[in-house]
């Protein structure tokens, strides 16, 4: 659904104060009465597109984009700057600080002190591999190990064979050692951090050690005894002794956290943890009784651009990865707990709603194509929405999946073994397929004939069908297994559902970032997700905004509307492509970064969007769009529904984590994977490439652009290794970031 220029004021401002001269998804028209520089407080930077921000006039954006020259830095409005606060490799109490940070959470603890929560999400091969020894000061047997399970694969003679079942090499095998050595070092770089900082009389916060900091990792406990604990129904299953599948003998303790990529803050001082893309370390598949797959299904492999099955070699329990983690960063010897009512799946992040009186509701998304949008509901109320025992609702509730409408409403399935079977049809999916629970075999098969679907609905009546065991041990099952589940009741399929964000007035903000095809998880329900010009799988994304019946947070219905779409302006878009994170500033207005895959950034786009005679798809089109950036959206003000661009990242980089101070002076930011697909930039390498540019009307014009090839950030000199790092923005003026 696309609003209207009046429709979206009278949408935003009932609810997020007042809208004037305002538009959200129409900003292709010119913006040249309004003077941005004045209503801001700064101007915004020039991307590589034109946008109707610009307030210039066709001949004048072919004159100002003919030429563009992309930077390895992070680029800002004049009057801005930032403060480097940890890189990947710097100490944090016992350990280090890991690699890919990605969200963040500021917990003040005085005038000009706080704590910072970070994540570690994930191994970019690349890089990590190439700097490894120069950043952390020791080596890996990395290319003894290349070689060995090449080796072995050849013997094997399996072109099936992905990899190597490193847990079943005897413990006296020297190439069990190496593995474990090659995965302890990536599996410590991933996970959560927490760090202590210190404002200066400068306005610059800084890394402080402190006796709190910590990391957790994703293998804390396996041998230090700092054991992650479980709450919930699932806890029935990981304490079997016994059952289908795998079962790794440890209860409910469990080993490390891992793939941890965006998360929440909750008001009595926790942070949740997000993991989300855990399939391609561990086993993702259980059994009906919710035990997981053998370790061997998801082996250990490695190459130059590879690093997976990290988990294979330690033999960890898949189904114990996928979760929320809750930690509190005040109580140093809290390492986590992973709260199994919220589900098992690609967790993105996690909106948290707490208002007194009411239950928790919780939303996350599982950020894979095809996957949906989960509300958990406590089920008692909130009493005090700061008192830590809180933490304590969230062991007792329902988790749901969303079913939206295409007339704008939705409602809430609740995942219970009494919910009826009732999957959707294939045909209403953009890839015409839906993965649905394999039974007896456990696992899952793809439904590509409404037949199979029938077929499906006269075997399986309710979830119980599907899931075995005692009523709660069916749950815990339900749960650990909850996107087949998801399928088999009837959720909608979305467009990989990234951010989910609380609003100022309880409205949930969701990102969706592509509405691709996934040949094997599925995609979108193309009734929902469409383009401006009704493409049904459309790349560029969109933000969503939800609204609960009443208001209420435990509401079984919903209202639902797109309020922003990705896309270049001349096509309907508002000039970003794939939205990923949300943050909203102490004034109510909205921020995003996006992430657009790596391979893609700044890739050529010859004239006329075509090559060898064939049109340039729309997922290589995300080249025009330059490198990951940050965009504000006024949500109010005389520049509200104006989307403005107010950075770019380094290369090849994702920002990510966007995190405000309450006094609204300092911005934290994330950037993740600098170099991810070519290593170090050497000797200030560049590549002039040319570009097929439209203009905000659609005029084609073609641009040269300057592009670096590999990058050196943070040290920006030549050679220097390419590093995660969290950056702090502020103004030189100690000012606030915007009027």
């Amino acid at each position: 659904m696309v609003l209207s220029r009046r429709e979206l004021l009278v949408f935003l401002g009932a609810t997020l104060g007042t809208v004037a001269c305002g538009r959200l998804q129409f900003p292709n028209r010119p913006a040249a009465s309004l003077n941005l520089q004045e209503i801001l407080g700064f101007q915004p930077i020039k991307g590589p597109i034109p946008l109707a921000t610009d307030a210039l006039t066709t001949d004048q954006q072919i004159a100002q984009y003919s030429v563009y020259n992309v930077v390895d830095d992070l680029v800002l409005p004049e009057g801005f700057t930032y403060d480097i606060i940890a890189a990947w490799g710097d100490p944090v109490g016992d350990s280090r600080f890991g690699y890919n940070n990605d969200y963040l959470a500021f917990f003040p603890t005085g005038q000009d002190t706080a704590r910072l929560a970070v994540n570690f999400e994930y191994i970019s091969a690349i890089p990590w591999q190439q700097t490894y020894q120069q950043v952390i000061g020791k080596s890996l047997p990395l290319d003894e190990v290349k070689t060995a399970i090449q080796t072995a694969l050849q013997a094997g003679n399996n072109q099936d064979t992905i990899g190597l079942n490193a847990y079943a090499l005897p413990a006296s095998d020297p190439l069990k050692a190496k593995i474990i050595t090659i995965c302890r070092e990536a599996l410590i770089d991933q996970g959560v951090g927490i760090l202590s900082l210190k404002r200066n009389a400068n306005g610059q916060w800084q890394y402080v050690p402190a006796p709190g900091d910590r990391r957790i990792t994703g293998i804390s406990g396996l041998e230090d005894g700092r054991y992650l604990k479980a709450t919930g129904p699932a806890v029935a299953i990981f304490q079997k002794s016994q059952g289908q599948g795998y079962i790794d003998s440890l209860g409910d303790k469990i080993i490390g956290t891992m793939q941890n990529c965006a998360g929440g803050q909750t008001p009595w001082g926790t942070v949740l943890s997000a993991e989300e893309n855990f399939q391609g370390q561990v086993p993702e598949a259980v059994y009906p009784d919710g035990t997981s797959f053998r370790p061997e299904t998801r082996p250990f492999s490695i190459n130059d651009e590879e690093l997976m099955g990290l988990g294979n070699v330690f033999g960890l329990a898949g189904n114990k990865y996928g979760w929320i983690v809750e930690i509190d960063p005040a109580n140093p010897d809290d390492y986590g707990t992973k709260h199994t009512w919220l589900g098992r799946y690609r967790h993105e992040a996690v909106g948290i709603r707490v208002e007194a009186g009411k239950p928790l509701a919780f939303y996350s998304g599982c950020d894979r194509r095809g996957g949906h949008l989960y509300k958990f509901v406590s089920q008692e109320p909130v009493r005090d929405p700061k008192d830590k025992a809180n933490s304590g609702l969230l062991s007792n509730g329902m988790l749901y999946v969303a079913q939206f409408q295409p007339d704008g409403s939705g409602r809430w399935i609740p995942l219970t073994p009494s919910t009826p079977v009732a999957p959707q049809s294939p045909t209403v999916h953009s890839g015409a397929m839906l993965p649905l629970p394999q039974r007896p075999e456990g696992g899952s098969f793809k439904a590509d004939d409404p037949a199979q679907i029938d077929a499906f609905q006269q075997q399986f009546k309710t979830l119980g069908d599907l899931y075995s065991g005692t009523p709660q041990e069916q749950q815990g099952a339900i749960l650990i297994d909850a996107h087949l589940a998801a399928n088999a009741a009837g959720a909608t399929c979305t467009a990989r559902p990234e951010d989910t964000k609380i609003g100022p007035d309880g409205s949930l903000f969701i990102t969706f970032t592509s509405g691709g095809i996934s040949k094997e998880d599925g995609s979108p329900d193309a009734r929902i997700f469409k383009g401006p010009d009704g493409n049904t799988a459309y790349e560029y994304g969109w933000i969503m905004r939800l609204t609960e019946d009443q208001n209420h947070p435990a509401a079984t219905t919903f209202r639902w509307q797109m309020i922003a779409t990705g896309g270049e302006p001349a096509s309907g878009g508002q000039g970003f492509a794939n939205p990923d994170n949300l943050a909203f500033d102490a004034k109510g207005n909205l921020w995003m970064v996006n992430d657009m895959s790596s391979d893609k950034l700044n890739q050529a786009v010859p004239a006329g969007r075509r090559a060898n005679g064939v049109p340039v798809t729309p997922s290589n089109l995300r080249g025009i769009f330059g490198n990951n950036s940050i965009w504000y959206l006024p949500l109010s003000g005389k520049a509200a529904g104006q989307v403005c661009l107010f950075g770019t990242g380094p290369m090849d980089c994702e920002t990510t984590g966007p995190c405000f101070t309450p006094d609204h002076k300092t911005l934290f930011l994330s950037i993740q994977h600098p170099g991810e697909v070519h290593g170090v930039r050497q000797n200030m390498a560049l590549s002039d490439r040319e570009f097929a540019i439209r203009t905000t009307d659609g005029r084609e014009f073609m641009q040269r652009r300057q592009v670096p090839i590999g990058s050196n950030w943070p040290g920006k000199q030549p050679n220097d290794p390419p590093r995660p790092a969290i950056v702090a923005i502020r103004r030189t003026n100690q000012q606030t970031l915007t009027l």
